[in-house]
């Protein structure tokens, strides 16, 4: 592992344009964007660490690893407070979107896809803008208190 990776400066770092266009920006953690998917059938979170060119866990350093698990932590706390889910997924994938992100949903016996995982299950089923603004505020207020 290499230490000097967890002094990567956020310069570089872009959002990448699958991401960009099926969340929303919920919060900027330490090290993470936190963003909601855009998929009303599910609470869904999306933790991307703001380095550059970081497309796996292990490009991160030790210090940068241990706080994208916090952050993961926190955001499996907010959903567990906001929906009492049955379970919480917690997923890093990278086959469509080579950037690494962190997927952290809430899962509810019988959704859409259960007992399946989320990816490929049917359309996304986007939020209304009341929806929308309604869940990224309680989830806003959720980091600041």
């Amino acid at each position: 592992m290499n230490a000097a990776a967890d002094t990567h400066a956020e310069s570089g770092f872009s959002l990448h344009p699958r991401l960009a266009a099926d969340t929303v920006a919920v919060a900027a953690l330490p090290l993470s964007e936190l963003r909601l998917m855009d998929d009303a059938r599910y609470p869904w979170l999306i933790l991307v660490p703001r380095r550059a060119r970081v497309c796996g866990l292990l490009d991160l350093g030790d210090s940068d690893q241990a706080q994208l698990l916090a952050e993961i932590r926190l955001c499996a706390q907010l959903l567990q407070d906001q929906h009492a889910p049955d379970r919480i997924n917690i997923g890093l994938l990278g086959n469509l979107v080579p950037q690494l992100h962190a997927h952290v949903i809430a899962r509810f016996d019988g959704d859409a896809a259960w007992p399946r995982p989320v990816w490929g299950q049917g359309e996304a089923q986007p939020y209304t803008p009341g929806e929308l603004d309604a869940r990224v505020a309680a989830y806003r207020r959720h980091f600041d208190t």
